[in-house]
């Protein structure tokens, strides 16, 4: 692996993906210290929904005042697809105006990749979003399977694989580890 040299730049692009646990918690370890540098962060949630009682949102209460939770749980809850396609692709508007409009630091986009996998939301819009965002905002997404496009504009890319889970041996979600 070829070594290169260090360079600053205004901002980056992470994105955590794969089919382990821990994208979404890693990338609320960045909101925290963003937070504790004194960052603005903001944080648009693609899929969960207001009914949602999750620990990242209890401290984010505390820390994040621009925490949009504008999903509706997962698509095999909805009792309407429609609207939560439409809700999809208003968490995508409310980002993109986010991303554009230097106010913050840091924005995380949780779950930003099954907006795109469903269709609510095209790939070049967010690529778009992304590499015409404000000049020091840094951005992390999270999310199963990233469309290439996403991994290409990004500074860091850290596939999460699971090697062994609670829930594979029975073992229900747990306050304050899962949730």
């Amino acid at each position: 692996m070829a070594t290169h040299p260090k360079r600053r730049v205004e901002s980056r692009v992470l994105l955590n993906t794969g089919h382990g646990k821990g994208k979404s918690s890693a990338a609320f370890g960045v909101m925290g210290r963003g937070w504790a540098r004194g960052w603005k962060v903001c944080v648009i949630q693609f899929i969960k929904g207001g009914k949602w009682k999750v620990g990242e949102r209890k401290l984010a209460d505390h820390l994040v005042p621009g925490w949009h939770v504008l999903g509706d749980g997962f698509t095999w809850e909805s009792s309407d697809l429609d609207e939560t396609a439409a809700k999809g692709r208003h968490a995508w508007e409310v980002a993109a105006e986010k991303l554009a409009s230097g106010e913050y630091q840091l924005v995380i986009l949780d779950e930003i990749t099954y907006a795109i996998s469903y269709g609510w939301v095209r790939v070049q819009d967010v690529v778009d979003g992304i590499t015409g965002r404000a000049p020091r905002t840094n951005v992390v997404m999270t999310g199963r399977d990233a469309a290439a496009e996403l991994i290409d504009i990004a500074d860091t890319v850290t596939e999460m694989r699971k090697v062994k889970h609670a829930y594979d041996q029975g073992i229900g979600a747990l306050k304050g580890v899962e949730y």
